[in-house]
């Protein structure tokens, strides 16, 4: 088949959820024999070009700064790379049987529903998240939100087939009406299904992941603050970079844990794997996470994890309580540190039962078994199109 994935981030030049999922489906999709085209906005020096194993990269828009200082979305490389998706298709539409695109940021979706009334391809979606009404108003103001929610609303009724990662946002296109059949994926792992006898912890506390406001990461310093008064060889490394790195950092320095919290940046993915073999818990303090493959690489190593109950935090979907990990109530130093303890003294029994949840679940949380849904989709859509 035919197949052309759109979205204006690639992997590493950006990396997220989202860039991992497109970059690891396109290589997957070409190793089948499909002829694949990734369109994107240009994220490389002039005079290169993107690379991905077998897959034609197609820049339709210029290198443009997708974030503000603060992390937020801009919104003109949205705008730009949804003009640059609607010329390509309509010019290249009729080529292919498959468009696949994220939903987010939109006007690319937008783009592809109104080339596809020409080209009359298969239109997939993938709804990373479904953001509620009032996550709008806070991430873009009262107007700004109230216009993004239409467009997402908009975006909803456009005919399409749904897949989404978490039940959290299955539910939501279904409540808001989605036009089309939604498929749950849940696996966008890709490492290694063995399973590891766990080695024994160290009193380390790793988090990996960008510094944004919705992961709430300057949270847990004074948790491990609250947490040395009685584990004074606790330690924490606080991997990834961002907006907030420099609270972070300052944080560090005012409750003089300058010995105590590291916090080194991006760094290759075998050093924080690394990190995660000998951890006592990963701590994930989101308060908004379509999916979190952070809670199940700390997992496939024997790892338990904490995470933030909160109403955006599809992350809780993959911790059972006590069993590979501690859901905490709120980001507070005092709840992040009680579920921090907790792991930690859950000791090797809660390590091998954490490996032993792995195990079970590996297969369904596998990119393999997301892929071999998406083919499945795929064809069970091009016959009922035909």
């Amino acid at each position: 088949m035919r197949i052309c994935l759109v979205y204006d981030c690639l992997f590493p030049y950006t990396v997220g959820g989202a860039e991992r999922w497109y970059r690891n489906l396109g290589e997957r999709l070409a190793t089948e024999g499909h002829e694949v085209t990734y369109l994107t906005l240009r994220q490389w020096e002039r005079g290169e070009r993107g690379e991905v194993a077998g897959v034609l990269v197609v820049a339709v828009g210029p290198r443009m700064a997708l974030y503000t200082e603060g992390g937020r979305r801009r919104v003109l490389p949205p705008l730009v790379f949804g003009l640059g998706v609607l010329y390509h298709l309509l010019r290249h539409g009729r080529r292919y049987d498959v468009v696949q695109t994220a939903s987010f940021p939109y006007f690319s979706l937008l783009a592809a529903g109104s080339a596809r009334l020409l080209g009359r391809f298969q239109l997939v979606v993938d709804w990373h998240e479904v953001w509620s009404r009032g996550y709008w108003n806070e991430y873009f103001g009262r107007v700004g939100g109230r216009i993004g929610y239409a467009v997402q609303a908009l975006c909803l009724r456009i005919p399409q087939r749904a897949f989404c990662f978490s039940r959290l946002h299955a539910r939501r296109l279904r409540e808001g009406g989605v036009r089309g059949d939604v498929t749950l994926l849940e696996g966008e792992y890709a490492g290694s299904l063995e399973e590891h006898e766990p080695l024994p912890a160290e009193p380390v506390v790793v988090f990996a992941g960008r510094h944004i406001p919705e992961k709430r990461v300057p949270a847990i310093v004074p948790a491990v603050a609250a947490l040395r008064r009685g584990a004074p060889d606790l330690r924490c490394v606080i991997f990834g970079d961002g907006p907030d790195r420099p609270v972070v950092r300052r944080l560090v320095q005012d409750l003089d844990l300058d010995e105590v919290v590291s916090v080194p940046g991006f760094v290759d993915a075998a050093e924080v794997e690394k990190a995660f073999r000998t951890a006592a818990c990963m701590i994930l303090p989101s308060r908004r996470e379509g999916y979190g493959m952070v809670v199940i690489e700390a997992a496939s190593v024997g790892t338990p994890s904490v995470v933030v109950r909160d109403e955006d935090n599809a992350a809780t979907e993959l911790v059972e309580e006590g069993v590979n990990g501690f859901i905490a109530s709120s980001a507070s130093p005092e709840q992040l540190a009680a579920s921090i303890a907790r792991a930690m003294a859950g000791g090797m029994e809660l390590r091998r039962s954490t490996a032993a949840w792995f195990a079970r679940n590996a297969r369904r949380l596998s990119l393999a078994s997301s892929l071999e849904r998406v083919s499945t989709a795929y064809t069970a859509d091009r016959v009922e199109h035909h």
